[in-house]
């Protein structure tokens, strides 16, 4: 699939370490309240089905697309989670693409066409982005997990 497109890149809601480490860290509490827990009550059951949820929860999380990039014919798709608008930026209209970082901040929530600031912002994971300006001076985050890639295919297929 991705030799049909000069640039292909699928963004996964579950995978971003920080998130993963904060519900293991609550499975693990719901574990330990589970053992712990000196009543034999339901309160004790309830620990260990709520614990298990949130495992569950996790590994469904890992395998659910946000979104997907694609560049191709001098133009970037992004295409969103179901009922999610799909985006699409005219190459012809960029003016400046540059790789930057997406925040400073350490948790950053995923996001999906989030206007901010005369930006729009995408991201799912991980720290970087490639920014692009258009003539307007609108700016567009695209958040990615390969942006060397990325910024080459972009600057490649403007120059096309």
């Amino acid at each position: 699939m991705s030799n049909r497109y000069a640039f292909f890149e699928k963004q996964y809601i579950g995978r971003d370490y920080i998130r993963i480490c904060i519900r293991l860290v609550m499975a693990a509490f719901c574990f330990a309240a589970y053992v712990y827990e000196r009543d034999r009550d339901n309160t004790r059951d309830l620990f260990l089905v709520v614990g298990f949820g949130i495992i569950g929860v996790s590994i469904a999380l890992l395998f659910l697309i946000q979104y997907k990039t694609i560049i191709e014919h001098k133009k970037i798709i992004i295409d969103g989670l179901w009922s999610a608008k799909r985006v699409e930026i005219d190459l012809n209209s960029i003016v400046k693409v540059r790789k930057d970082t997406y925040s400073n901040y350490l948790f950053n929530n995923p996001v999906y066409n989030l206007h901010r600031k005369g930006s729009i912002r995408f991201y799912s994971s991980g720290k970087d982005a490639v920014v692009l300006t258009d003539t307007d001076g609108f700016e567009y985050y695209i958040g990615t997990q390969r942006p060397n890639e990325m910024y080459l295919v972009i600057q490649a297929e403007m120059k096309s």
